[in-house]
């Protein structure tokens, strides 16, 4: 029997970041990945501002963006134009090309340097979970052995065999339409190619070839039925009114519009993130984005539980403030398909108009890609969001507010000098900065959003409940 604190069943974007968060916390953590290496397949090409304001939290982002391609603006479908980064709430205002496997290669290397165990080739069957622990059965093709862990958390793409053992409900739509996916060499111009009925053929490019996007026009009655060249072929055909040779096949796959999200990402002892969690039309680029949030939000909160720190209830707000994260995704995918769908009806003409106004194209930008995230709204401007990447002065040494967070801690920032008795319970760093005239402290949680603000005048008010309700059992100074 293998014991771990952490078991995830899935080496994808989510189950590898949160793999990273939970040894990053020293929680011991078992990854369980069905395939026995990682797809030789590309899933996405893309890392949206906010994942990429997250990774810098941890310093994951700066080599990534060293490696890819900034465009400065955020993917969208169903709109004439662009939106537009620059301006928008983030330190990063781009969308960064770069492949998920560089992605998930970096993650997994981070996770290892960490001492996370990654057991590929090996099928998690079944579970059972008791009010102390998790016991899975996982197998690697020739004999099964059994799993203890503390929590097990779903991180299985969206067939998750963990969220049907155990019984989370996967509410939503079914797919009205399907389309087909394929990489591969041919001479098609990038870009859409229409055909004479003013279907379209979508290709976009690639180091050394295409992926090409068509719409199937008679999906089979098995979703699941693998896609061959031929059938490619003959849709791709059909929708041009012409023959263009499809060559060299390196990844055939269908996707559908279906979008779904499960009643609860918590169940006992069982969490879910990703795709496990949610499906969605692939409007806006946003899969591996959103997944990477749900295990930045989920690390720290389960590291936490097992430490047995967490202060009562930390747990459960991971399912409140992201299953509502996944229905806003949700709702903006389903959006910009019907937006594409639309034709001339008011609506989407008003949609349009707003998307070419500066403010609405940057205000539809920061919502699209998730930089509106605010779990904690009211109040100051920087409460319950992500805190901007200020500069700032420490111990004579210029760096900036990411930094602070790399260890995976909360943080009180003192800008005044003046909430020095707190470090007895944490981590306080006294700073200054030119760019935060209006606050005093900021007391950020490990993922970096704003728990709670000083302003001039209201000394610690409020700062003793965020610190119980956020931090756990820290003592509180008497002038508090």
């Amino acid at each position: 029997m293998l014991e771990t604190d952490v078991l995830i069943a899935g080496a994808g974007p989510a189950g590898l970041l949160l793999a990273a968060e939970l040894a990053l916390a020293g929680v011991r953590t078992t990854i369980v990945e069905r395939l026995p290496e990682r797809p030789p397949y590309c899933r996405g090409f893309n890392l949206n501002a906010r994942a990429l304001d997250l990774l810098a939290r941890r310093g994951l982002a700066e080599g990534l963006v060293a490696e890819g391609h900034r465009v400065p603006h955020a993917p969208v479908t169903g709109l004439p134009g662009p939106l537009l980064l620059d301006g928008a709430a983030t330190d990063h205002p781009f969308s960064l090309g770069i492949p998920q496997t560089r992605v998930e290669e970096v993650l997994e290397a981070r996770a290892l340097e960490l001492g996370v165990e990654i057991l590929r080739g090996h099928d998690l069957r079944s579970f059972t979970q008791s009010a102390d622990d998790v016991a899975a059965v996982v197998h690697n093709g020739r004999f099964g052995r059994t799993v203890r862990a503390r929590f097990l958390a779903g991180c299985d793409g969206s067939r998750s065999i963990v969220r049907k053992q155990a019984g989370i409900d996967f509410p939503g739509a079914d797919a009205r339409w399907y389309a087909l996916l394929g990489d591969v060499e041919c001479e098609l111009p990038y870009g859409p190619s229409a055909g004479p009925d003013g279907r379209s053929v979508f290709v976009i490019p690639r180091p050394g070839y295409v992926r090409i996007v068509v719409r199937e026009d008679d999906p089979p009655s098995d979703k699941n039925t693998p896609v061959t060249l031929e059938r490619l072929q003959a849709q791709v055909d059909a929708v041009l009114g012409r023959h263009v040779e499809l060559r060299a096949p390196r990844w055939l796959s269908r996707f559908g519009d279906a979008a779904r999200l499960a009643s609860r990402y918590r169940s006992g002892r069982v969490l879910l993130a990703g795709d496990a969690a949610h499906i969605h039309p692939p409007a806006g680029a946003i899969g591996v984005n959103v997944a990477l949030d749900d295990a930045f939000n989920l690390g720290w909160k389960l590291a936490a539980t097992v430490h047995g720190t967490a202060p009562e209830g930390l747990l459960d707000t991971y399912h409140e403030e992201r299953h509502a994260a996944g229905s806003r995704i949700l709702a903006n995918t389903r959006a910009q398909v019907a937006l594409e769908e639309a034709g001339e009806e008011p609506w989407a003409d008003l949609m349009r108009r707003v998307a070419a106004h500066p403010a609405g194209n940057r205000a539809l930008a920061e919502i699209i890609t998730g930089l509106d995230a605010c779990y904690e709204p009211g109040g100051h401007p920087w409460l319950g969001r992500l805190a901007p990447d200020v500069p700032l002065q420490v111990s004579g040494t210029e760096t900036h507010l990411a930094a602070l967070l790399h260890a995976g801690r909360p943080v009180l920032l003192d800008l005044t000098g003046s909430f020095a008795a707190w470090s007895a319970g944490m981590e306080v760093v006294a700073a200054s900065s030119s760019s935060t005239s209006d606050i005093e402290a900021v007391l950020l949680r490990p993922d970096g959003h704003v728990a709670w603000v000083g302003t001039p005048g209201s000394g610690e008010a409020g700062l003793a409940a965020a610190v119980h309700r956020w931090v756990g059992d820290v003592p509180v100074p008497a002038s508090a």
